[in-house]
C-alpha cells in the first residue's frame, strides 16, 4: 500500500537522522508541504507514535497538520485530533469562487466554509491561509476574504501576496494581476482590518490572536534548527563548528527508494561565514518586532560586526531601527523587505 510504504520511508529517514539530533528536545512538529490531510488518521497516529518513541517530544509540543478544504471530512478531522494533532492549518486561499477557479484549486467556496467550520469544531488552534493580489482581484474582494475569515474567529490567519512560481502555468502564461500600488493598498487594508479584529501582526504574512503565534514558524524565523524528513524536505542543523543545510530527494518514488536504503539526502552543504548574515536576516527581519542583537552571534557563531556595514546601510535608508539591544524593520523595511534583504547578500 503506497501510504504504508511512504510512512515506512519517513520512519527510516528519521532513524538515519537520529545521530544528528540526539538529545535535542522537540518543541514542534509540522506536517506540511502538499496535502498531508490525504493521509489516513491511522498513518498520522503511527508516525507521531514513532516520533515520540525515537525523540524527546515536549509534553505540550505544537503539532500542526496542513489540510486542503477539498479533503475535509468530519470523522477524519476528529481522528487527526485524537492522533495527537493539536493545530490545523487550512489552505483556504479565498472564499470567492471566481478566484478559487483562477487559482486552479480543487475546492470551491462552499467546501472552504464547510472545512473551516469543521476545523474549528475539532481544533482549538486553527490557521487559515489566504492569498491576495489574485488575478483581477479588487481591493474590496481582498478585504471580503479577510472579513469572512475573521468572522469564523480562527486563532491565526496567514495572508500571503500571490507569487508566480517558476515551472507553473501562471509563470509561463501570467494572468492579469493587480499592480504594485494596488497590491500595496491591499496589504495595508488587510493589516488594518486584522489589527482592528484583535490579531497581532508578528511576521510579514502572519497574524495571531494573543498567545496563538505559530511556535514552529517562530523557531524558523529566529534561525532555529529543524529536521526535515519527507520528499523535498529542507532542514537546518547547527553544530559547534558548522551549520548544515539539508535537502531530501524531491521526487516521491526516488525519495522512498533512497530513504529505505538509508540515504534520503539529495544535497547537504555547510553554510559559509559569508552567507551567514543573509541566511540569518532573511528569516529574522520578517518578524515585525525584529530580534535581540544577542541572537545573531548565538545563532550564527559570528560577531555582529560581520553584518555591521549592511546594517548601517539599511539604517541609513530608513529600512531598520537599531540600538545596542535590538534590531527591527521599520514600516518602510517591512514594505520593501526584498530590497532590505538584498543588502545582506554576499558580494
Amino acid at each position: 500500500m503506497p501510504e504504508e510504504a511512504y510512512v515506512a520511508a519517513l520512519l527510516k529517514d528519521l532513524e538515519a537522522a537520529l545521530p544528528l539530533v540526539w538529545g535535542r528536545k522537540v518543541v514542534s512538529i509540522f506536517m506540511g508541504g502538499g496535502t498531508p490531510s490525504l493521509f489516513s488518521a491511522r498513518a498520522i497516529d503511527t508516525l507521531l507514535t514513532q516520533v515520540r518513541a525515537l525523540l524527546p517530544v515536549e509534553a505540550h509540543a505544537e503539532i500542526t497538520l496542513e489540510a486542503n478544504p477539498g479533503t475535509a471530512e468530519a470523522q477524519k478531522f476528529a481522528d487527526f485530533r485524537a492522533a495527537g494533532v493539536n493545530r490545523l492549518s487550512l489552505g483556504t486561499q479565498s472564499f470567492n469562487p471566481r478566484h478559487l477557479r483562477a487559482l486552479g484549486r480543487i475546492h470551491d467556496d462552499r467546501e472552504a466554509r464547510f472545512a473551516v467550520e469543521l476545523a474549528l469544531r475539532h481544533f482549538d488552534n486553527v490557521n487559515l491561509d489566504l492569498m491576495y493580489a489574485l488575478p483581477e482581484q479588487t481591493l474590496e474582494e481582498a478585504l471580503a476574504d479577510i472579513r469572512e475569515a475573521v468572522s469564523f474567529g480562527p486563532q491565526h490567519i496567514s495572508a500571503y501576496h500571490l507569487t508566480l512560481e517558476p515551472n507553473t502555468v501562471f509563470y509561463s502564461q501570467p494572468p492579469i494581476l493587480p499592480d504594485d500600488d494596488m497590491s500595496a493598498a491591499m496589504q495595508e487594508a488587510i493589516e488594518a482590518e486584522l489589527a482592528g479584529a484583535g490579531y497581532e501582526h508578528y511576521e510579514t504574512s502572519a497574524f495571531a490572536k494573543k498567545h496563538s503565534r505559530c511556535r514552529h514558524n517562530l523557531n524558523y524565523w529566529l534561525f532555529g534548527d529543524y529536521l526535515g524528513i519527507g520528499a523535498g524536505a529542507h532542514g537546518k542543523l547547527t553544530f559547534h563548528d558548522r551549520i548544515l543545510r539539508q535537502v531530501r530527494h524531491r521526487q516521491p518514488k526516488a525519495y522512498m527508494e533512497r530513504a529505505l536504503a538509508g540515504n534520503a539526502l539529495e544535497e547537504e552543504r555547510t553554510v559559509s561565514p559569508d552567507e551567514m548574515p543573509f541566511e540569518f536576516m532573511m528569516n529574522a527581519l520578517r518578524l515585525t518586532e525584529g530580534f535581540p542583537t544577542s541572537l545573531f552571534p548565538a545563532r550564527t557563531g559570528l560577531s555582529l560586526t560581520a553584518a555591521l556595514p549592511m546594517l548601517e546601510e539599511a539604517q541609513r535608508r530608513g529600512l531598520i531601527e537599531r540600538d545596542a539591544l535590538h534590531i527591527r524593520p521599520t514600516l518602510l523595511g517591512q514594505r520593501f523587505l526584498n530590497e532590505l534583504l538584498q543588502l545582506f547578500l554576499a558580494e
